[in-house]
């Protein structure tokens, strides 16, 4: 009887043993899919040059070809984003650089930037005449333009300083909300002028005869060699964001510089995706994709690239960036 009762007794334990590794086995595997589990990344762009370069990205996502799952939203202005993001409706922003640091100075410190994803594209153009040849020219100039407190604006506010010019007193400033509502006010004015990004320099170009790229922005930038780029945009993303999803997010960028090489090496094709996702058409976008500037920098090049652009536009006008620069941990550098 002894035996037969410890008979048993062994074959209950290796029953219990068994079970309980198969309820241990099934909750590691739960807990592998959940970590595997895909995350949906809310994306905003602007409609020009800084959605352009994801593209494939979101062909790649409705195609399921992706790590991730992309929800994007595309607006004519960062002012129709960034109130979305601070509420937490978006997760990662293409917009203005230095527009993540003043979201950063203004939040606390709960944004940071990921990315480099647009360089120089900004460009002065002039309709129905030739008279604009430097930035000197520009003296005495209406000049329609988008922008106001961004990018564009602080630009063309250092480079014309560094001519003696005043942007407030030297020019006169007409600012519209979006790129085609200048393109627009050009087509009623003779002889205007405007600053206006690629791609819609090449739609200006293709609407109003006559119109002519008088000064690029970035060579003037590059001509007076402050050891700084000009930088258009750059990917921001929230803070808590990244603490609680960094193999996504690092994910994400590894899939966004394969976006911006394909826009780079595959004009046609990328073109087409362009119009597809309703920025602008693919003719004039197979223009225009070559003098975008769409890259993926990341890392300490990203971190060195803007701390030096930041520290030139702090140096010209301290709300350029917040009023105050960004701190280390503005920068995400996943290394």
């Amino acid at each position: 009887m002894k035996k037969l009762f410890l008979a048993i007794l062994a074959v209950m334990m290796m029953t219990s043993l068994f079970a309980a590794g198969r309820k241990e086995s099934k909750v590691e595997t739960e807990t592998a899919v959940k970590e595997a589990a895909p995350v949906t990344i809310r994306l905003g762009g602007l409609k020009g040059p800084t959605s352009m370069g994801m593209v494939k990205l979101l062909d790649d996502a409705e195609k399921n070809l992706t790590v991730n799952k992309y929800d994007f939203t595309m607006a004519g202005s960062a002012d129709e984003l960034t109130p979305r993001f601070l509420k937490g409706e978006l997760d990662i922003l293409a917009v203005p650089a230095n527009l993540g640091a003043v979201l950063y100075n203004n939040s606390n410190g709960a944004v940071s930037m990921i990315a480099i994803n647009t360089l120089g594209v900004i460009y002065i153009v002039e309709k129905n005449g030739d008279t604009i040849n430097s930035l000197a020219d520009l003296k005495g100039k209406t000049i329609y333009a988008t922008g106001k407190g961004s990018t564009p604006e602080f630009a063309l506010r250092y480079l014309l300083d560094q001519k003696g010019l005043d942007l407030d007193t030297d020019v006169t400033m007409e600012w519209k909300s979006e790129p085609t509502e200048v393109v627009a006010t050009m087509a009623t004015k003779d002889n205007a002028v405007a600053m206006l990004p690629q791609p819609f320099v090449t739609v200006a170009g293709n609407q109003l005869k006559d119109l002519r790229i008088a000064i690029d922005l970035t060579k003037e930038w590059d001509s007076l060699n402050n050891g700084s780029k000009l930088i258009t945009a750059g990917l921001i993303a929230r803070k808590d964001f990244l603490e609680k999803n960094p193999e996504a997010a690092a994910a994400f960028l590894k899939e966004y510089a394969a976006s911006t090489a394909f826009a780079n090496e595959n004009i046609p094709e990328a073109a087409a995706l362009v119009e597809k996702y309703n920025i602008v058409k693919a003719p004039i976008a197979q223009k225009a994709i070559p003098f975008c500037n769409i890259v993926c920098i990341t890392g300490k090049e990203m971190k060195d690239s803007v701390s030096g652009y930041f520290q030139v536009l702090f140096n010209q006008k301290a709300a350029a960036t917040g009023g105050k620069l960004p701190e280390a941990d503005f920068y995400w550098i996943n290394e």
